[in-house]
């Protein structure tokens, strides 16, 4: 990934908080020679430094990536951001559009886990996590074993051993104070990706003179 100094997010707290909060990975790996994306949510362990899932038994991910260093990319907010709202543009003109986002890349080595403890203790946790904001919260204890039993027969598990972790927050670091405060008011206009996006500009350290 193209990685400018000043767009660089190191902190592993905001890392692990964009993982924790948007966990649909595009899982990347090499299958016949040729790269392959699946998209599969993902939990991170920060104790173990693992990122942990799981795919369909049919799915040849398993097999393919066993042993083999794999991508897994996941993306937060992110909005497009219009010149026009670069107060710089009335002065100069010279001003293009662009794209703010914010993303973590997670490299390391896939090993498959085919073990169905394993495998309920992960989705248990995991619907215990995604449920939390129901009303009356689904549990896998809701289902009948013998059904659970025979979903987890289905699936096999996924856990990554992560190497790496870096973290592109690209949030018009390289702008000036004033077209910052421009996009952010722009930004607050729109859709709830470019709020959430206007709300970590507004958080972001370390602003350009």
């Amino acid at each position: 990934m193209y990685q400018p100094s000043h767009f660089a997010q190191h902190e592993p707290a905001a890392l692990q908080a964009l993982m924790h909060e948007h966990p649909l990975a595009v899982l990347v790996t090499l299958q016949d020679g040729l790269p392959t994306a699946d998209h599969i949510p993902l939990e991170f362990d920060p104790a173990s430094n693992a990122l942990r899932g799981h795919v369909a038994r049919a799915n040849p991910l398993w097999r393919a990536a066993q042993g083999q260093p794999v991508l897994a990319v996941f993306t937060g907010p992110q909005a497009y951001v219009s010149p026009s709202w670069y107060p710089s543009k009335a002065a100069t003109h010279k001003v293009v559009p662009t794209w703010n986002y914010t993303v973590v890349h997670a490299q390391g080595v896939l090993r498959a886990v085919d073990d169905a403890p394993w495998l309920h203790a992960l989705v248990s946790r995991l619907t215990a996590h995604h449920e939390r904001p129901q009303a009356r919260p689904w549990a896998v204890a809701d289902a009948p074993d013998d059904y659970v039993q025979q979903m987890l027969r289905a699936i096999v598990g996924i856990e990554i051993a992560v190497t790496t972790l870096v973290g592109k927050w690209k949030l018009s670091q390289n702008r000036s104070a004033g077209d910052r405060a421009g996009v952010v008011a722009g930004l607050q206009q729109g859709d709830a990706q470019a709020c959430a996006t206007a709300a970590l500009m507004q958080d972001a350290a370390s602003p350009a003179p």
